[in-house]
């Protein structure tokens, strides 16, 4: 899909981005171009965790996803990003929410409606209402394996957009902001531009000093948030090839790579499973000056996420975020009091093992 169409011209306030942004005060600097992260992140899904109502996990059901009380949850802890989904409605507002669809009912009938379908009035009429006392349209969810579910979770709270979340979550949080699109869909090069051309503008008008890196699964949005802008870094996600689909790029870390590295993306956000199977694509990815992060339900799991720290990748991305951030401050041992505890530590031969190991161990 060529980019050629896309004009720069046609964002607005782009040259407004800070010249030199800084990323999580002294964590992140970008120089000449390159761009590097200096520590081990832990990054909070969709907030302080996803939902899954189907889990019998009270934790899958704490706190609503995308939502400024997710977030300002997250925003307590000892976490440098958390990662939420963006998509645009029809009268061009940047909302957060993941799915593609909402879910509601109306006397007994459930029905659906596309989030780009929908104005902002309309989009925020589901579920709590920001006036006290004032319930919105009932909301339910569709689960991987297709049953319809009400939304119901312990701290509810309103949907809320993206300038919302610029101005009521600490401006030293980082924010992982993930361009959502629909992977049933072809995006043309204009609509593309349409969709991201508002969150653009947000970013700038109220990105101010905050730590803030793009991804998107969508290697032609990647691809373009980095042809309209250079000031903040841009990540390609990809399942690693643990799912397959009909864009190519979209099926291996190799040809994660091959898009970062033709298009000047900064980095590599994978399925962990993918790189378990694959740990030898971690080196190709460092050789390619590329950053690498991961995402999936292993990384709930403590000694995945030491794991994948012994191998080089740079961050995980995870649901249980209190546990999680816990058990990095202890495999890190950045406490000062904690400066004698012995860490877990493998020989190079040992970790040659492992990494042969562990693909085996998760082909199921």
């Amino acid at each position: 899909m060529s980019l050629k169409a896309i004009h720069v011209s046609e964002v607005p306030c782009l040259d407004h981005f800070p010249d030199n942004p800084s990323l999580c005060s002294s964590r992140f600097k970008i120089n000449a171009g390159s761009f590097k992260i200096p520590k081990f992140l832990v990054v909070g899904h969709r907030g302080h965790g996803m939902n899954m109502l189907q889990s019998p996990d009270p934790r899958f059901s704490a706190l609503k996803e995308n939502s400024i009380l997710s977030f300002n949850a997250a925003s307590k802890l000892p976490l440098d990003f958390i990662e939420f989904d963006v998509q645009v409605t029809r009268d061009g507002c940047p909302v957060i929410f993941h799915d593609d669809f909402i879910f509601s009912e109306e006397q007994g009938v459930v029905y659906e409606k596309r989030v780009t379908d929908l104005s902002l009035s309309e989009f925020m009429s589901y579920g709590p209402q920001r006036e006290t006392g004032k319930r919105g349209k009932p909301l339910l969810r569709k689960s991987k394996e297709g049953k319809i579910l009400k939304w119901s979770v312990q701290g509810d709270d309103p949907f809320c957009t993206l300038q919302d979340a610029f101005e009521k979550v600490d401006p030293q949080l980082g924010f992982n902001i993930e361009l959502k699109l629909d992977d049933n869909l072809l995006y043309t090069p204009d609509h593309l531009s349409r969709l991201l051309l508002p969150i653009l503008q947000v970013v700038s008008s109220y990105g101010k000093d905050r730590p803030i890196i793009f991804s998107s699964f969508h290697p032609d949005a990647a691809l373009l948030v980095r042809k309209l802008q250079t000031t903040y870094p841009v990540f390609f996600l990809t399942n690693g090839g643990t799912q397959m689909y009909h864009d190519v790029r979209r099926n291996s870390l190799e040809e994660a790579i091959k898009v970062c590295v033709e298009g000047g993306l900064e980095g590599i956000v994978s399925e962990v499973r993918g790189v378990f199977r694959n740990p030898a694509s971690v080196n190709k990815i460092k050789e390619s000056k590329l950053s690498l992060m991961t995402y999936g339900k292993l990384n709930n799991v403590a000694e995945a996420v030491y794991m994948q720290h012994l191998m080089g990748i740079e961050g995980v991305i995870v649901d249980h975020v209190e546990e999680m951030t816990e058990a990095v401050r202890e495999m890190m041992n950045i406490d000062a009091d904690d400066t004698n505890k012995p860490k877990p530590n493998f020989s190079d031969r040992e970790l040659s093992f492992l990494l042969k190991l562990i693909p085996e161990l998760i082909q199921h």
